[in-house]
């Protein structure tokens, strides 16, 4: 199995494939615009936004300071402090927090040039390694424990408590780095004032680790590999004062004794099981700091995708449940937003401007400036297939209805409930069943989320299929299934996929769902969150075994999606036992078979949330900074289309033209490449069109030659150039993204 890397080191190391890329514009429609045509040109993409207020930039370069700061228990936090350059004396500047698990910097790394972003418009900008974690002391006991949470509640005094501090603190960070944004406001530091979470879970069993109470195994185990990784190897930036790295030296071995995060959960089978020395999976999960969040009233702007894993259902627990005032944002985002993966996007999309609306939200809340920004809660939402940004103040939204379509005889997929006292379908689950390497799950940790025309793999599921649809429909919100089920065994997993099959057959992935058998009780306990969704406590005292023959009620929510399908096009509905792309075998022996009952006294079937033509016109101002450039998975862009909101134009904003060399020409760079910034290597192999670049762990990508020496991507803004000795041989290879330069050592 393929060994994969932590998504912070990952960006810091190589390409945006890898699916952290905060400083990339994200592709989606304008409001207005109507869908383009599949190859429609590309509109080029305007000026940088101007929004309410927005000020230029005010510095040009910045510098970094490495420090430790101590905590209250001695335990010692690597910290970077990025101000602007020749801050004139006196001048007080808002703060930006990053706290990680990973590498906050990596040793030799200029400042980041999303960091300088951040300081050109004047703010400081402060990178903190989590305790156990990177440069800091102590050990990492399980994510997110509350002595973390405690130490960035210092931290942030901290910072306020500076010369150069106004004492106004806010944070932005992804994935992990997201969770811990929203959790700074957790110890209700007065200095912090807002909030901006991307990508994050809001319910860590459910949006990530055990979804439907199934083993996330894939994720789980190279997650835990890769941190392990990281945590004993150098390469993270020292503090300045540690000169000679002891400190350094110190702090790593006693990383060894972080947590075996893969072990631990492989013991869980319940969301209330006290894995990590008594503590559960709920007592480092945002909603469960629901009380500490809402009395700080910090205002939060998070960020989730309705293809990346759970974050699109986080965003929106957060959005029905806190009091907090949020502005709330979900794309058809893979995990960081590095891609829209709408698989109706077109060419001609257009981007949400990440950096500018970051900034705007910081402005108003961290320098008081009015930016036209929301006082209280707005959701922006994206709808694939109509590739259209919407507004709305509630959830599920204005206008929506409930479609109820029955699993019926033939298997179709039928308006009406079935007649017949008996009808029933024989299915024995197919463990080889699987949703691809390019899935919501996978983009997890790093890369784009692409699914595969799913005719040949539906085969091996249990379909039904309802008629051509005779109007376009648009399907927002969380789609719910009831399935009446009997099984050979006590327990088994059931995935359900929603789908879109065209008039030429070709079926789309829309979302889906899942549930382990022995947690399909319904409690009737008050859950910890809002959510429009059957609850499942997934708790010991809820278990229900299924008995063996016996018929059973397995009822439960699919991840929420906003999809426009096409008039003509069918609705599918594919029920299977297994994902072995991802999740741990259920049962782990034997064979079992299921029986789906679709008769009139035991219906199965599928509730979509359904919004009416008329309801699609919010009266919810739009008030999203977006602009057109092309779609990530479509045509290639220009340099200018593809430039970054909020970054000035670089060499690798310039339009590229591709060339052909001779074959021969590329046997030199063919080789294996050993970055100096981690245990990592780039693997160069010849294709059939050029040359093919692999990063460790990470799905090959290919590369265009502009000249005999320099290749560029076209699924991302990087470029490599090829170094040559006095002799002519190649020893180096240099790649070149988001302003950072990483040498590589030809080693074979």
């Amino acid at each position: 199995m393929r060994k994969f890397l932590p998504p912070a080191l990952c960006a810091a190391l190589l390409f945006s494939w890898c699916g952290v890329a905060p400083s990339r514009a994200v592709y989606a429609q304008q409001p207005q615009s109507a869908p383009a045509a599949p190859n429609a040109a590309a509109t080029p993409a305007p000026a940088p936004p101007r929004y309410k207020n927005y000020a230029p930039p005010r510095y040009k370069d910045a510098t970094l300071r490495a420090l430790y700061l101590t905590m209250r228990d001695g335990v010692k936090i690597a910290v970077d402090v990025i101000l602007p350059k020749d801050l004139p004396a006196g001048e007080r500047l808002p703060t930006i927090m990053q706290m990680t698990r990973y590498h906050r910097s990596n040793e030799g790394q200029p400042v980041g040039d999303s960091h300088k972003f951040f300081t050109s418009h004047g703010y400081a900008v402060v990178l903190v390694d989590a305790r156990g974690t990177g440069a800091s002391t102590g050990t990492w006991p399980m994510p997110w424990s509350q002595d973390e949470i405690k130490d960035y509640g210092e931290v942030a005094a901290w910072v306020a408590a500076q010369a150069w501090s106004n004492g106004a603190v806010g944070a932005v960070g992804n994935s992990y780095s997201g969770t811990t944004a929203h959790l700074l406001a957790v110890p209700n530091a007065p200095s912090v004032k807002a909030v901006i979470p991307r990508h994050y879970e809001f319910d860590v069993y459910t949006d990530v680790a055990f979804p439907g109470g199934i083993l996330n195994e894939w994720m789980v185990k190279n997650w835990d590999e890769s941190n392990h990784a990281l945590d004993l190897t150098p390469g993270v930036r020292p503090v300045d004062a540690d000169a000679d790295k002891s400190m350094l030296g110190e702090a790593l071995k006693a990383h060894a004794a972080n947590i075996n995060i893969d072990k631990a959960a492989r013991t869980i089978a319940y969301r209330d099981d006290r894995t990590f020395g008594g503590v559960s999976i709920d007592d480092f999960s945002v909603f469960n700091f629901r009380k500490d969040i809402e009395r700080s009233r910090v205002p939060v702007n998070n960020w989730g995708g309705w293809m990346d894993a759970g974050t699109a259902d986080g965003v929106l627990r957060s959005f029905m449940t806190l009091s907090n005032p949020q502005r709330s944002i979900i794309g058809a985002w893979n995990h960081g937003a590095s891609q829209n993966a709408s698989p109706y996007a077109s060419p001609a999309s257009p981007a949400v401007l990440q950096r500018f609306e970051w900034l705007r939200f910081f402005d108003r809340h961290l320098k008081g400036i009015d930016t036209d920004t929301e006082a209280t809660k707005i959701l922006y939402y994206y709808t694939m297939g109509e590739e259209r940004w919407k507004a709305t103040d509630v959830w599920p939204v204005a206008g929506t209805t409930v479609k109820r379509l029955y699993m019926s005889e033939g298997h179709a997929l039928a308006d009406a409930p079935p007649a017949t006292a008996t009808g029933e379908d024989e299915y024995a689950i197919d463990f080889e069943a699987t949703t691809g390497e390019r899935n919501r799950w996978r983009t997890q940790l790093g890369g784009p989320v692409n699914y595969p025309d799913r005719a040949t793999e539906d085969k091996r599921l249990l379909t039904y299929t309802s008629a051509p649809l005779t109007e376009d429909t648009e399907i927002t919100g969380h789609p719910v299934v009831t399935l009446q089920v009997a099984s050979t065994h006590t327990d088994g997993a059931f995935f359900v996929y929603l789908e879109d099959v065209d008039e030429a057959g070709k079926v789309t992935y829309l979302t889906e769902g899942q549930l382990r058998a022995i947690h399909r009780k319904i409690s009737k306990d008050a859950p910890p969150y809002a959510s429009p969704v059957p609850y499942h406590s997934f708790k010991r005292k809820d278990a229900m075994p299924l008995t063996p023959g016996k018929a059973a009620e397995i009822k439960f929510g699919l991840l929420p999606t906003s999809v426009l399908v096409r008039k003509g096009h069918r609705l599918r509905v594919a029920v299977a036992g297994h994902d072995k792309s991802v999740f741990a075998r259920t049962p782990a022996e034997g064979s079992p078979v299921i029986t789906l009952f679709r008769n009139s006294r035991q219906e199965s079937f599928v509730e979509l949330p359904v919004v009416t033509n008329r309801a699609r016109a919010s009266s919810v101002p739009f008030n999203l900074l977006t602009a057109v450039a092309p779609a990530r998975n479509a045509a290639p862009a220009s340099g200018a289309q593809a430039q970054s909101a909020g970054q000035t134009a670089t060499q690798s904003d310039r339009e590229r033209r591709e060339i052909k060399l001779d074959p021969k020409l590329l046997d030199p760079l063919v080789g294996v490449y050993q970055l100096a910034a981690g245990p990592l290597t780039v693997t160069v192999t010849k294709g059939a069109d050029g040359l093919v670049f692999e990063l460790t762990g990470q799905p090959p990508v290919p590369g265009f030659a502009e000249s005999e020496t320099e290749f560029f991507f076209k699924v991302v803004d990087a470029q490599v150039t090829f170094l040559k000795d006095d002799k002519g041989q190649v020893t180096h290879l240099v790649i070149k993204q988001r302003g950072r330069n990483l040498e590589a050592k030809k080693v074979k």
